[in-house]
């Protein structure tokens, strides 16, 4: 269930960086702050 979860919260985070970067450096900037985001998902579960 956790997984289900998990899977709908990365599919968010990359629907949005994906429509809210305009240039290659705001992608990246997305892209690192999916990162985070996944990283506190993660420690949070553990």
């Amino acid at each position: 269930m956790k997984n289900n979860y998990l899977l709908i919260i990365l599919a968010f985070i990359f629907a949005v960086s994906v429509l809210g970067c305009n240039t290659l450096k705001g992608a990246g900037k997305d892209v690192e702050d999916a990162g985070k985001s996944i990283q506190k998902i993660a420690d949070m579960n553990n």
